[in-house]
């Protein structure tokens, strides 16, 4: 009965990840771009907005400004390209690089900023963190 029952599933439920990035909601208002769902990313995420935000300022080339859990960009920016660059954060801060899980946790020691996984147990600095 299992094996008839997952036959009839329709193909995106089988393939979906366990974890998916939200997709930010931007605003444009005049050379600006807000982001009014950044917190939310951060907290899926489970790393510090400002870490976050500061990665995108950089990787966007634009000034930041952090106000009540919203990001405000000094540029016009595609939520496309915002996007992009949250995945390349994920794929460098947030999955593990031993499991390819993203059950991990980033704390900082002296200088450097330390990821440990809670599902296999590794733990490695982070590299290129700002």
């Amino acid at each position: 009965m299992l094996g008839r029952a997952k036959e009839q599933l329709p193909e995106t439920l089988r393939n979906r990840e366990r974890f998916e990035v939200i997709k930010v909601k931007g605003l444009l208002q005049g050379n600006k771009t807000v982001l009014s769902n950044m917190m939310q990313i951060a907290e899926q995420l489970q790393r510090p907005i400002e870490h976050l935000g500061k990665y995108l300022s950089k990787e966007l080339a634009a000034k930041a400004d952090l106000k009540q859990g919203y990001v405000i960009f000094n540029a016009k920016i595609p939520s496309a390209k915002i996007n992009e660059k949250i995945l390349s954060y994920v794929e460098i801060y947030v999955m593990c690089k031993q499991c390819a899980r993203p059950d991990t946790s980033m704390t900082k020691n002296g200088s450097a900023w330390v990821i440990g996984c809670q599902a296999c147990g590794a733990k490695y600095t982070a590299k290129g963190v700002i």
